[in-house]
């Protein structure tokens, strides 16, 4: 490999992103001093990056899939109120915290594969099938909770999720342990050479025996899933359900992944990119925090980090076909 072609590669991409963190945490620093490079406030930053992560996993395989989930943040935010129902706390007291745990669950599950089943076999768009989902879910969350925010009293189930694991939180080691599970499933299965795939010519996938519906239909199911899981950790971080918890999370999700180097286009997808990309908003955005900027200022940032993001992707693909020609 030449240098060239080497500096073009994913190695550059990941470097980049390495680097954009490391700027972000010496103007940290250099801001507030102290106080960003407070334990307390590393523990901060990777509680704040953790449910936006895990949710950012499942988004990862349906994005390098050349898919799209609107839904994730309504999803998330209905299977907190359906958690946290009355008549599902009462059951977890009889039986378990894990009841609730299922719950949430079995409510991401069900809706990602409600999604997965009009994109794949409904052949609806997957814009207008999630952004559909979006809507449905929030309503049914307003519905279920009375437009209430409905508060966990299990304290089991707060003990576990509240509680910390080798000096860092539970819920940091939930995105630990998703992210690591996402990576291998994207980098070392079947699975994930088949997503990355269907994402890069779905017409070839299915000449090559790949059942691109079925599959389709999985990748929706993961991503709800992982919307499902983030649902437990947000009702261990806030204690509370609600329709309005996950409000435009799809957005930061989203960015996260393209961020991270994952293709809108599908084709090319890197959970570590991901993994980065989360760390780099939750780290902007603590320390706008810190520096009392007013949010307004933080969506703009982050507006420009999009835009700068996805013009990098068009001038990495180009310099990587300009390379291999």
């Amino acid at each position: 490999m030449s240098g060239r072609s080497a500096l073009s590669g994913p190695a550059l991409r990941m470097g980049g992103l390495v680097l954009a963190l490391i700027l972000l945490c010496v103007v940290g620093i250099a801001t507030t001093g102290g106080r960003f490079a407070s334990a307390g406030n590393i523990t901060t930053i990777l509680s704040l990056a953790a449910v936006t992560g895990v949710v950012s996993i499942g988004m990862t395989f349906v994005i390098t899939a050349g898919g799209i989930d609107l839904s994730v943040g309504s999803v998330l935010g209905l299977a907190t109120v359906w958690a946290s129902t009355l008549s599902t706390q009462y059951m977890a007291e009889d039986y378990g915290w894990w009841v609730m745990v299922v719950t949430a669950l079995a409510v991401g599950l069900a809706a990602g594969l409600i999604n997965g089943a009009l994109v794949a076999y409904g052949k609806v768009p997957a814009f207008m099938a999630t952004l559909a989902m979006l809507a449905a879910a929030k309503g049914l969350a307003e519905l279920i909770a009375g437009r209430q925010t409905q508060r966990v009293e299990v304290d089991p189930f707060l003990d576990v999720f509240r509680a910390d694991l080798l000096g860092l939180p539970v819920i940091v080691w939930i995105f630990v342990v998703v992210a690591a599970a996402g990576w291998f499933l994207l980098n070392r299965t079947t699975f994930g050479r088949r997503t990355v795939a269907v994402g890069g010519n779905p017409e070839a996938a299915r000449l090559a025996g790949i059942k691109i519906k079925r599959h389709t239909l999985y990748l929706y199911g993961l991503t709800g899933l992982t919307a499902g899981i983030g649902a437990v950790m947000m009702l261990a971080r806030t204690t509370a359900g609600s329709s309005t918890t996950g409000t435009l999370l799809e957005l930061d999700v989203i960015a996260a992944v393209v961020v991270g180097g994952t293709l809108l286009a599908g084709g090319r997808g890197t959970i570590t990119g991901t993994v980065l990309g989360v760390l780099i908003f939750s780290t902007l955005t603590n320390v706008f925090i810190l520096n009392n900027i007013d949010s307004s200022v933080q969506a703009i940032a982050k507006g420009a980090i999009i835009v700068g993001a996805v013009l990098l992707q068009q001038w990495f693909a180009a310099r990587e076909k300009s390379t291999s020609t």
